[in-house]
């Protein structure tokens, strides 16, 4: 009998703990289905947020061909910068150096010249988005908004080998920064400015002072040069050596 009311009572344990399992399982699921109605919704078309304020160039950005030249007209000295919105080593070519270019442009000692590259399209799934940020920007600087616009996309940047933001959200991303022409959704879709990067990268990939020279290729990105000659990027202090 004490061993028959044992295994009863092991028995009743094992049912109420199992209820209680039970419980706390739906208990768990009515609190994420809550959690989930309840949270803020965030659509593909927010994914891009907007660069800190104090980190977008104050400096007038003009198109110019397949390129942005950012700077002010007293500025001596021209950089040129060989950028791919999908880059790695650009995102961090940016965190590091993106104020003091910043300072520089703003003081009026340097202009940059911008010359993003379609030049990792098979890095992104599906491929292409260097093309399509790449357009994007060109589009965002006919109406001026292009610094903003670049900010953006490097301070939050698509992973290597990930989706790449789509045509809608960059033009929304461009329209959030101030662009209001009623042609810059059309150029956005339409790959208004592909032939003409397309080009850029031609003309990049061939020019001498960017090859390596061992390989004779060209170098990558990020590239740096000014007058004529390639900037060594392991001089730390490269920008203000120029801006002298």
């Amino acid at each position: 009998m004490v061993q028959a009311r044992s295994t009863g009572g092991s028995d009743r344990t094992k049912v109420i703990a199992g209820i209680a399992v039970v419980a706390v399982l739906a208990v768990a699921v009515i609190g994420y289905v809550i959690y989930e109605q309840m949270k803020p919704s965030t659509s593909a078309s927010d994914a891009i947020p907007l660069a800190p304020a104090d980190h977008t160039i104050s400096a007038p950005a003009v198109r110019e061909g397949n390129t942005v030249l950012v700077g002010k007209d007293t500025a001596t000295v021209t950089v040129d910068v060989y950028e791919d919105f999908l880059c790695p080593i650009c995102g961090t070519f940016e965190k590091t150096y993106g104020t003091e270019i910043k300072k520089a442009v703003e003081d009026g000692k340097v202009k940059i010249r911008y010359n993003v590259l379609p030049m990792l399209n098979r890095l992104s799934k599906p491929e292409g988005y260097s093309t399509e940020s790449a357009n994007a920007a060109l589009c965002v600087a006919d109406d001026g908004k292009f610094n903003a616009f670049h900010a953006a996309l490097f301070n939050k940047q698509p992973e290597e080998g990930d989706a790449g933001y789509t045509k809608d959200q960059l033009i929304k991303l461009g329209k959030e920064v101030g662009v209001t022409s009623p042609t810059f959704e059309s150029c956005v879709q339409n790959q208004t400015y592909k032939t003409q990067l397309d080009e850029l990268m031609s003309k990049t990939s061939n020019d001498p002072v960017l090859r390596d020279g061992e390989t004779g290729r060209f170098r990558g990105t990020p590239s740096v040069a000014s007058g004529g000659k390639l900037v060594d990027l392991d001089n730390k202090n490269w920008l203000s050596d120029l801006a002298k």
